[in-house]
């Protein structure tokens, strides 16, 4: 058996303690073992040893006559049973009846039945008192691949065992040995292909074996492997995902073609490009996760940098839902091609998006969602940004997150204008109350932290009018409100400029590529960047974070002091307004 450790170790613990049942279930896919298993039993229940001495073992000789019929199926005490095409009561009445009588030359017999969920229910009935109390000198073994459709009633009166489908590396291991066995040439890379094609079935990848060396004239070679399986070539796939990477459309078209004139399948090619993707994210989050046997993991690890994690997850995702719609294609050719269409134009987050805060004493980057729906949609042409205004300019009121006590005793009620401002303390303590306080959240370390300077506000500055303009999207708008700039200086009509950035994901050339076309198109003259590495602070990104977190000061300092909220609290012993429940407008 092989592949099935946890269903040889428990039936040879029972074998060589003599605990045996007397019924057993072996469930599982198709070609796992079920019906080798119950062979195997048989041998050891019935193995007389090769001195004719032997008695129940483990470890069946293979040479003793019990053992060779067994083998050859000549046993008379072993009985196979198809339950798919003998599945009636008849068909098992006339099995039951011969159990009355003792092994003819066995030690054990042994009524094996396949397919056992193939029964009908009068059949069923008709064997469970006998399956429930077999002689003593009968075993039933029942093999089935769906074992949901098995009468509980049966299930209760047997020892279960799932044999689990087989892992590719497993069926690669053990192809290696038997065709070592029987003299036979291949290639590691045609072995590969079979295992993964057998998808868990030990039978299907002797059967895909047997055909590929007919195939090949005696020798497994990967080209002729391919060629048989339809499967798609590694190269196909490192065009594809490199030109995804590059944004190059033309060279998305270009592979699809060259996939079509070959004939090879569009849902093996998201298949394989899946896998691909696949092994780049674990690249990507576990460097030291190198497959050192695996003879692409140096192209796997070569193209993991050329993606960002989060678009190595979006491409993945969309490649396994890509699958599912080829079949709602015009052709699968042009269902595989507006995929790879997809990939270029769907990249993690859009022009409309917002960039969600990061979490306070958080050390993960900002990320990108999409917005939620309102009630009242906002038309395209006025949908704004988190940084989209720069926190140390004045927005027009009420979103300024710069008013000061004087602007609001402008626009609020009376009552309002004494209250304190996110840059200045209150006057006089507030009351006590017999009802708890509300606290009013402190400024943060990150909002205190931030402070205009020149170099700074102009880089925010830049920042904020890219994004307002469209110039700049996804992990490019990312890098740039993540960065600071440390340096700038121009000269003969074109500028340079430094940016500090922490994350090693952001500091890639195609991003800073990106990032210095759009400030060329912006200010109108050539922009070079250069990418350094080191803690940025002052980004836009916290600058936009301070402003929120002041905006969420003033709104909590609004209701802390507002005096029905104040009445409500007296006169209501043990009420409190629940954190994080104030939100500002």
């Amino acid at each position: 058996m092989v592949g099935q450790g946890h269903v040889v170790q428990a039936l040879t613990n029972a074998l060589i303690q003599q605990r045996l049942h007397h019924a057993y279930l072996f469930t599982g896919t198709r070609g796992v073992g079920k019906t080798t298993v119950s062979r195997i039993l048989a041998k050891s229940l019935n193995c007389v040893g090769s001195d004719g001495q032997g008695t129940i073992t483990a470890h069946p000789c293979g040479q003793c006559q019990p053992c060779r019929d067994i083998d050859s199926g000549r046993f008379v005490d072993y009985v196979e049973l198809d339950a798919a095409s003998n599945r009636g009561v008849e068909e098992i009445s006339q099995l039951l009846e011969q159990a009355v009588y003792k092994p003819v030359v066995g030690r054990f017999k042994v009524y094996m039945i396949d397919e056992v969920h193939m029964l009908s229910n009068t059949a069923f009935n008709a064997m469970l008192k006998t399956l429930e109390e077999p002689p003593e000198y009968l075993k039933f073994v029942l093999a089935t691949t769906d074992p949901q459709k098995v009468p509980v009633t049966v299930l209760s009166r047997c020892l279960q065992f799932n044999l689990r489908p087989m892992a590719a590396q497993t069926v690669y291991e053990h192809l290696q040995q038997v065709l070592a066995v029987e003299g036979i040439e291949f290639e590691a890379g045609a072995l590969r292909l079979l295992a993964r094609a057998a998808r868990g079935s030990m039978r299907d990848a002797m059967s895909l074996s047997d055909q590929a060396i007919a195939f090949g004239g005696g020798r497994l070679d990967e080209s002729a492997v391919r060629a048989m399986l339809g499967a798609v070539d590694r190269q196909h796939v490192q065009r594809i995902i490199e030109a995804v990477a590059a944004g190059d459309g033309a060279g998305v078209v270009a592979a699809v073609d060259a996939l079509r004139h070959l004939g090879l399948s569009a849902s093996g090619t998201l298949e394989e490009l899946a896998a691909a993707l696949q092994r780049m994210a674990v690249l990507q989050a576990v460097p030291s996760a190198l497959d050192a046997d695996d003879p692409d993991s140096a192209v796997w690890q070569a193209l993991a940098p050329t993606l960002a994690p989060d678009e190595t997850q979006l491409f993945y995702s969309l490649c396994l839902q890509g699958r599912a719609e080829l079949n709602l294609a015009p052709d699968e050719y042009s269902g595989l091609l507006m995929l790879l269409l997809r990939l270029l134009a769907f990249k993690p987050g859009t022009s409309e998006g917002q960039i969600r805060p990061k979490p306070e004493g958080s050390t993960q980057p900002v990320s990108l969602v999409e917005p939620v729906a309102t009630s009242k949609p906002t038309p395209p042409a006025k949908v704004t940004y988190a940084s989209s205004v720069p926190p140390w300019e004045e927005p027009p009121a009420p979103e300024s997150t710069r008013q000061t006590g004087q602007d609001l005793a402008q626009e609020e009620p009376a009552y309002l204008r004494d209250v304190p401002t996110f840059d200045e303390a209150p006057s006089e303590p507030s009351p006590p109350l017999d009802a708890a306080e509300p606290v009013v959240a402190p400024r943060s370390a990150s909002a205190a932290a931030v402070e205009p300077d020149p170099l700074s506000d102009r880089w925010a500055d830049v920042v904020a009018q890219m994004v307002a303009k469209g110039l700049i999207t996804a992990l490019v708008r990312e890098l740039a409100m993540q960065a600071q700039c440390v340096a700038q200086k121009e000269a003969d009509g074109s500028s340079h400029w430094t940016l500090r950035v922490e994350r090693e994901s952001l500091r890639t050339d195609m991003q800073r590529d990106r990032l210095a076309q759009a400030m060329s198109a912006l200010l109108s003259h050539p922009v070079s960047l250069e990418l350094v590495s080191g803690v940025a602070v002052n980004t836009p990104a916290q600058r936009d974070q301070a402003a929120r977190e002041a905006r969420q000061r003033q709104a909590e300092a609004l209701i802390a002091t507002d005096p029905l909220v104040r009445t409500l609290l007296e006169q209501h012993a043990g009420s409190r307004i629940v954190p994080g429940s104030v939100r500002p407008i």
